[in-house]
């Protein structure tokens, strides 16, 4: 009883500032800012579109459940490659780290960084360029805390630190994440059923600032003078994600799960998703997920996100001997509109 009063307070606590943050309307449609923050970076979860909120654990979980990096029992540091919407020009590179920390506990550290390709310069005498390329730069650097609270119940909090731009014009922000992970079962031989609530992307609003935005002006009496204009902040992306799975095991070996996710969007329209996840002795996983985005009258003149729709992804478990260490390989593919798709290629130690 006391354990499940526990999770009905954790649960109201997240939900209470979620509603705050997220009451969306027509009006913000498309005014939000550090979109990068809604990109899947990593390969498994982006194999079943990032609908496994409930059940994914390890080093990934920090961008989709923190609560879920608790489950690391030692070290685990995971790498991927994601070439993003295939043709734009656009990749990711991701780096995470967690280990274990007291008896239920994990630190996590994690880094994405945008490589957005090389871009003319133009300017307004010469809007075809002819004077270099420049490359914007997006890094994300995520560190986070999650704790087992008792054998059902999993929760963490997550801080980001956001930075973006070119050489003359920046912006940095801070945003925060929370998880928790509720998992039971039909009896306690099997806690083959998993909730999961997220609440990502919470943070003070950011701005573009640097000698980018000055220009000159020729006063009455003929001075020069720079002038630098105010620029307008926009805010962070903020969601909510609820999601649920469920667990079948058959002769020990195989094992199916199932999954739903439900994403309540603050500058977007929700979305609906459900999944997948075929695995074999733990040593191959087949995966795959449908997201859909929902028709909703106060986002009517927005334009639908380019990733929706099928999601696929492999796993390939290698053992590192007999100490439980072992090595994965990754990969997955999302379905986007237009351009090829995404592809992501990802390697999981488990040390």
């Amino acid at each position: 009883m006391k354990r499940n009063i526990k999770a009905i307070m954790v649960t109201a606590a997240m939900l209470l500032p979620s509603f705050i943050s997220l009451a969306g309307n027509k009006d913000r449609a498309g005014a939000s800012g550090a979109n990068e923050l809604l990109i899947n970076p990593w390969a498994r979860s982006s194999g079943w579109m990032g609908i496994n909120v409930s059940s994914i654990t390890g080093t990934e979980a920090q961008y989709l459940n923190v609560a879920g990096t608790a489950f690391t029992k030692k070290t685990e540091l995971g790498f991927t490659h994601t070439n993003y919407l295939q043709g734009s020009g656009v990749s990711i590179n991701t780096a995470g780290l967690s280990v274990k920390a007291g008896e239920s506990g994990a630190l996590s550290l994690g880094v994405s960084s945008f490589d957005l390709g090389d871009n003319l310069i133009t300017t307004t005498d010469n809007p075809e360029g002819g004077l270099g390329t420049f490359s914007p730069q997006f890094i994300n650097v995520a560190l986070s805390y999650a704790k087992g609270f008792s054998r059902s119940i999993y929760g963490g909090l997550t801080i980001k630190m956001v930075s973006e731009g070119i050489s003359d014009a920046n912006a940095q922000g801070l945003a925060f994440d929370a998880g928790i992970q509720y998992i039971t079962g039909f009896n306690e031989a099997k806690d083959n059923l998993k909730f999961g609530i997220a609440l990502r992307n919470v943070g003070a609003p950011m701005k573009y600032k640097g000698e980018g935005f000055t220009f000159k002006a020729i006063t009455d009496n003929g001075n020069a003078i720079s002038i630098q204009p105010r620029t307008e902040k926009f805010e962070m992306p903020s969601l909510i994600q609820i999601g649920g799975s469920y667990d079948l095991k058959f002769a020990e070996i195989h094992k199916l799960t199932f999954a739903g996710s439900f994403i309540s969007n603050s500058f977007t329209r929700d979305q609906v998703g459900v999944g997948v996840e075929y695995g074999f002795k733990k040593l191959v996983m087949l995966r795959a997920g449908y997201l859909y985005q929902t028709t909703n009258e106060e986002f009517e003149d927005e334009l639908a996100s380019a990733v929706t729709g099928l999601g696929a992804g492999i796993t390939v478990e290698l053992p590192l001997g007999k100490s439980g260490k072992s090595l994965g390989l990754d990969y997955s593919f999302r379905s986007s509109d237009p351009y090829d798709g995404i592809h992501s290629f990802g390697l999981v130690f488990k040390l």
